[in-house]
């Protein structure tokens, strides 16, 4: 895999989709990768006592599929400079997450790309990332 350079990004740009089948085990797994043991995120009936229709990711998993859906694109090498998101509804196991983007700004050397993560049920998160490209 190869990192993009800055001649290479342009504003306007969309980002190719990727989109993630959310099975229980990916839910769990991540919940459980980010050692966050809320049931909310890895026991049905303790979410659902909860008021939630089923488990759902957790917001450190969410960050960090919205960081891979940028790097994907940029390259091993890209820089994250900040992250700035805004969550919406939950993405339950067995729905589809699936992140559309488009950079929408390039200031001083470093990029801004407007993500959009959505479910069946609207927007899961939306926000940008900002990031660099090595000097070649």
């Amino acid at each position: 895999m190869r990192t993009l350079t800055g001649d290479e990004v342009r504003v306007g740009a969309s980002l190719p989709e990727l989109a993630i089948d959310l099975s229980p085990t990916v839910v769990v797994s991540t919940a459980l990768a980010t050692m966050d043991f809320t049931p909310v995120h890895h026991d049905v009936e303790g979410a659902r006592a909860q008021g939630s229709k089923d488990i759902f990711l957790n917001i450190l998993t969410t960050m960090g599929l919205v960081e891979r859906y940028v790097t994907d694109w940029a390259g091993p090498e890209a820089i994250i400079r900040g992250i700035n998101v805004k969550l919406g509804v939950p993405a339950y196991a067995g729905d589809r997450l699936a992140f559309t983007g488009s950079v929408v700004a390039c200031e001083d050397g470093e990029f801004t790309v407007e993500v959009r993560g959505g479910v069946s049920l609207g927007d899961h998160v939306s926000g940008t990332v900002r990031f660099a490209l090595p000097a070649r």
